[in-house]
């Protein structure tokens, strides 16, 4: 949804309108635990390179530079890197 495209009237549009906007990007801690899930149901054992794995490659399929942010700082975070 482009931003001039909404014009919120009243205040449940506008508190509705920002509860979209931090839906868009999970917290760390919600996009690593489905990374683990899948992890494990794939069979595979957890570990930093499996993790690692599957954050490049949601990296590179990101949507937007605010996923592509979010996942730059997961691993940053998975290698100990200072954000």
């Amino acid at each position: 949804m482009r931003q001039d495209e909404f014009k919120p009237k009243t205040e449940h549009e506008i508190a509705r309108y920002f509860s979209m906007v931090d839906q868009a990007i999970p917290s760390h801690q919600d996009t690593l635990g489905q990374i683990v899930m899948e992890i494990i149901k794939s069979g595979k054992p957890v570990n930093r390179k499996a993790i690692c794995s599957k954050l490049l490659m949601r990296l590179e399929h990101s949507s937007s530079a605010e996923m592509e942010k979010h996942h730059h700082e997961l691993i940053g975070i998975l290698f100990g890197r200072d954000q």
